[in-house]
């Protein structure tokens, strides 16, 4: 790769007490429209606006022109965005992997190499509530990034493109609106890609 891409029936039934006359039938009708009327109230309280941030741990192991990077850098994710019910969320935010450094040895000589990149998520998250706290999720969409690549403290490249990025992970629900996080990403860099390990938090309005 290149430094410069980087990249169940019921039956009527009537029973006479005490002057008091109950039709089973109509008991059921009132059950079901309470239920359908309350079912709403139910999933509107599970929406709403959210906020979040996250650290994690970045790797990326590539080789770029002949320099082989392996290193880890240490990330940073801001989020926000609004979740339709307790399934289905929008999200928008901003991700940083921070600077991968490696020393790499050119023809014997001691080489200092730092790639750099960040940008704008925009994406979806699926989530599955497993008991009343915990759940798991799935969240992807795209990365639209910048970067810079660094040799000997000098730019040889400042690559920019738009890619996937992909994760799954699962969430702690301290209170109705406070949540612990934690997550694996890939995100897509041109003909690279970098994993990431993140815990944050989460909070709805």
């Amino acid at each position: 790769m290149s430094l410069t891409t980087f990249g169940p029936e019921c039956r009527p039934s009537t029973i006479d007490k005490q002057g008091i006359t109950m039709n089973y039938p109509r008991t059921a009708a009132l059950v079901a429209v309470l239920t359908i009327a309350v079912f709403p109230l139910t999933a509107v309280a599970d929406s709403g606006f959210f906020i979040g941030a996250a650290l994690g741990s970045a790797s990326l192991d590539d080789d770029f022109d002949g320099l082989t990077v392996d290193s880890s850098s240490t990330s940073v994710r801001l989020v926000g965005g609004w979740r339709f019910n307790e399934f289905f969320a929008f999200e928008a935010g901003y991700h940083n992997f921070g600077d991968f450094e490696d020393t790499v040895d050119v023809g014997g000589t001691p080489t200092n190499v730092s790639l750099k990149a960040d940008g704008f998520t925009l994406g979806v998250i699926g989530s599955l509530p497993v008991g009343e706290r915990f759940s798991l999720f799935g969240r992807a969409g795209m990365f639209f990034w910048d970067g810079d690549a660094d040799i000997n403290n000098v730019t040889v490249a400042t690559p920019e493109d738009s890619n996937l990025y992909i994760g799954v992970g699962a969430g702690y629900a301290f209170t109705e609106k406070f949540s612990l996080t934690g997550d694996w990403t890939r995100y897509e860099l041109e003909d690279t890609q970098s994993n990431v390990l993140s815990i944050g938090f989460e909070y709805r309005f």
